[in-house]
């Protein structure tokens, strides 16, 4: 009786510490939002990702994200710690240039545990509704109290708003 209680209990634990095993295709966050933000003041566009935690996190995973250049050079790549108290992963791109209105930018976004072993993987894309010809070359502002940047706003009272100029596609 007593060996047949153990040989239960074993299988009870061995089947108990199999559930506790994270599968590898369980998703870990799920796709909450993509846009590229333009910041017409200071003159930048960076992408935008938004991700919802849907399954605890292991402590110590990055998010390893890969942004397609818009401009046409190599993929601007981001690595940022995810922490365990925030329900939303915000993951901000290097700044871009030479966005284009519909064109759709491919990003791709690993979570990596401490040993860079990928947990989840998840591709999309990010298509913005306007160029970024929208915003000037050179910021309308600088410094912490929004100083006028005397190259746009000149001493003559003229301003050049141009905006930057980008390779033909």
């Amino acid at each position: 009786m007593r060996s047949r209680n153990f040989a239960l209990a074993t299988v009870v634990m061995a089947v108990t510490l199999a559930g506790c095993q994270r599968q590898s295709d369980e998703k870990l966050v799920e796709l909450a939002g993509r846009m590229f933000v333009f910041n017409y003041r200071v003159a930048t566009a960076n992408y935008m990702i938004v991700l919802k935690k849907v399954a605890p996190i292991p402590e110590g995973t990055f998010a390893v994200a890969e942004f397609q250049n818009p401009k046409g050079d190599d993929p601007l790549v981001l690595r940022e710690k995810i922490y365990a108290l925030s329900d939303r992963i915000t993951l901000a791109s290097p700044f871009v240039h030479c966005v284009r209105k519909d064109q759709p930018y491919a990003v791709s976004i690993r979570l990596v545990d401490s040993s860079d072993r990928t947990l989840q993987t998840i591709k999309t894309e990010v298509t913005s509704d306007v160029d970024q010809s929208v915003l000037p070359a050179k910021p309308l502002v600088l410094g912490p109290i929004y100083t006028k940047n005397p190259e746009v706003f000149r001493p003559d009272g003229t301003a050049d708003f141009s905006p930057e100029v980008c390779p033909a596609t």
